[in-house]
């Protein structure tokens, strides 16, 4: 079955949020959702979001989940927000996240208000784990080494890496983040080049690999097996793990990472608001 796939790209960021549509139904799901976001500020906007739902109700669809491929550190979530403006929707995640929840609860300092029982989202998910999009099954492989809880949705014809795979001329992403692993990202990648060669693979980022002009993210299993340029061509584990490790020790934390930790792992939900009505974010220093 070929899935009706929309991309919709948020330079601010790099990244892709995707809506699939059940062929044969009016149930879609959004994938990886953005609120913008003003550091400078502290400021939230819709925009990204809004674009997503006006598409929504201009094709009358039914909106069944709100997926996340991972707690993201480069933006902002906008899953409860989609939620409330269409009124339906359940926001799933990996059931790692518990594990993230752990490690950057003690980092933010969140104490015991701050519950890490996954309890924020609507659905865990665990490897080999599927759920329903209308009369569209989708599959779930736990895909580790980026984050604990890295995901990535099999549906149709289709699977949604999040940021375990990029464009194969940008090869993959960081595994030095806390609870990151870069021979635990080496097996998952494996476990997404098992599936068929034919099987369109998209993205959760693009940056334009040099030489490349327009941005882009969707590619399939056999072009990455042969061309992408971190794990393409059979290379060997160890040599993977060298490559990533050296890269990654090289790269400076994502310019929003202090707020979408502490938003993304509420589900997209803000912090409680203090005796004022407020929310606010705190900075760890010299704490990532």
């Amino acid at each position: 079955m070929r899935l009706d796939v929309r991309a919709f790209f948020d330079e601010a960021t790099n990244t892709i949020t995707y809506l699939l549509k059940d062929p044969q139904g009016r149930a879609c799901a959004v994938i990886d959702s953005v609120l913008d976001y003003d550091p400078a500020s502290g400021r939230t906007d819709t925009r990204s979001a809004d674009a997503v739902i006006a598409h929504i109700r201009a094709h009358d669809l039914d909106l069944a989940w709100v997926l996340e491929t991972h707690v993201h550190a480069d933006h902002l979530s906008a899953a409860p927000y989609l939620q409330e403006a269409l009124g339906t929707g359940k926001i799933g995640i990996g059931a790692q996240i518990t594990a993230v929840q752990e490690t950057f609860g003690k980092i933010f300092n969140e104490g015991t208000r701050f519950a890490r029982d996954g309890s924020q989202f609507d659905r865990l998910f665990s490897d080999g784990d599927s759920f329903m999009i209308g009369q569209m099954r989708a599959d779930v492989l736990h895909t580790p080494g980026h984050t604990p809880a890295c995901l990535t949705y099999v549906i149709g014809d289709a699977a949604f890496v999040g940021d375990t795979l990029f464009m194969p001329d940008f090869g993959t992403a960081r595994c030095d983040f806390p609870g990151g692993s870069a021979e635990t990202m080496y097996d998952s990648v494996q476990k997404i080049l098992a599936l068929p060669d034919q099987t369109r693979l998209f993205v959760g980022h693009d940056y334009k690999a040099p030489g490349r002009d327009a941005y882009a993210w969707e590619t399939t299993v056999a072009a990455q097996k042969a061309q992408n340029v971190h794990i393409g061509g059979a290379r060997s584990k160890a040599d993977f793990v060298d490559l990533r490790q050296k890269r990654d020790a090289g790269l400076g934390m994502p310019r929003l990472i202090i707020p979408s930790l502490q938003i993304n792992m509420r589900a997209g939900h803000m912090p409680e608001p203090e005796d004022n009505g407020t929310s606010y974010l705190k900075v760890p220093l010299n704490g990532l």
